[in-house]
């Protein structure tokens, strides 16, 4: 069957394409529990920034015939950072503290696995920051330790950044993720803009909870199934 091509030039800035991204909100937390299932998700206040920082993906070069014959990619690896004015009780576990008694916490300990999930805009021309967002999802993900800075309070009082540095280790993949060709992954991205509204109400109960349900991490078998939807 023959199909039908139109051509024309390339067109740059139309009405409403000028698009472009910004902000981070809506975090929410889900620490690992001991059998590998994430618990219940928790609002993370204070959250001000996740800068992703993917390594890897580096070339090795293979030779033959005394000349380049091809290049491989080394796999990659999902880094990230986060940088926030408080954090969850529920993240002291993941960075490394455990609870004595009332009050009374304790430093150096096993570092718990944890997802996080939270919003970014996305903004056009014509909408503006209404024209829909972003929602980015980290699986596997452990923190290291990082200094925190106390000084004394005086005229021009600053609160106090906390910061970390995360790594992650992608979770395993159903067959039919294996089936359509997906490697294991860390981290995945839903632009809203792309979805139905149904689809999009309904990936945000399942992430922050509703009346009838907690707040779940989904497994990206579920994400499909839920931005599938009618």
């Amino acid at each position: 069957m023959s199909e039908t091509n139109t051509f024309g030039p390339l067109v740059w800035d139309e009405i409403s394409e000028k698009i472009y991204e910004l902000g981070t909100s809506q975090g929410a937390l889900y620490v690992m529990g001991t059998d590998g299932a994430y618990l219940p998700g928790v609002a993370w206040n204070g959250l001000v920034s996740v800068k992703q920082a993917p390594e890897g993906a580096e070339p090795k070069t293979q030779y033959a015939n005394n000349r380049k014959y091809i290049n491989m990619r080394s796999a990659e690896n999902f880094k990230f950072s986060i940088e926030a004015f408080t954090y969850p009780d529920e993240f002291k576990a993941c960075d490394g503290s455990k609870k004595l008694a009332e009050g009374l916490h304790v430093g150096q300990q096993n570092r718990a696995t944890f997802g996080l999930a939270y919003a970014t805009v996305v903004g056009n021309d014509t909408e503006g920051i209404d024209y829909g967002e972003k929602i980015h999802i980290i699986y596997g993900a452990t923190v290291a330790p990082s200094s925190r800075d106390y000084t004394t309070i005086n005229e021009d009082p600053e609160a106090i950044m906390f910061t970390w540095e995360g790594d992650t280790t992608p979770p395993g993949l159903s067959t039919e993720m294996q089936a359509l060709g997906i490697r294991p992954t860390a981290y995945a991205e839903i632009d809203l803009t792309e979805v139905t509204p149904a689809a999009a109400t309904a990936l945000k109960e399942k992430l922050y909870g509703s009346s009838t349900a907690p707040a779940e991490l989904p497994t990206l078998d579920e994400l499909v199934t839920i931005l599938s939807a009618e």
